[in-house]
């Protein structure tokens, strides 16, 4: 199923690229299955009665599972945006640049 790549407008926010990437978006999609199985994982630790230094041991590198996945995201945001956008380039680009990347700090911002 061919997925579209055209942004997502909503009135009063950011304009929303989806991922186009298929080895990103691969990428992406399996760093979230483990984090999702070792969430599994953590739940059954606390159904079996696990230590609770075990649990979140656990716990924490599932954070940190998704903390990557998260800055994967982003990554391929950024090149994805700046791809785009240096493709269809016409001198004095560099200020549409930097309100993109105003628009992903503000994004960061949020998300931390």
């Amino acid at each position: 199923m061919k997925r579209s790549t055209k942004p997502i407008q909503i009135p009063g926010a950011l304009t929303m690229s989806v991922l186009t990437n298929e080895a990103s978006r691969t990428d992406i999609l399996n760093r979230l299955k483990r984090a999702e199985g070792q969430m599994r994982g953590v739940q059954r630790m606390i159904e079996e009665g696990e230590p609770c230094l075990k649990v979140a041991q656990q716990l924490s590198a599932v954070r940190k599972a998704l903390d990557s996945t998260f800055v994967r995201m982003t990554v391929c945001y950024l090149e994805q945006e700046l791809d785009g956008r240096l493709e269809t380039a016409e001198g004095g680009e560099q200020p549409r640049l930097s309100a993109m990347l105003e628009e992903v700090e503000t994004l960061l911002a949020r998300m931390s």
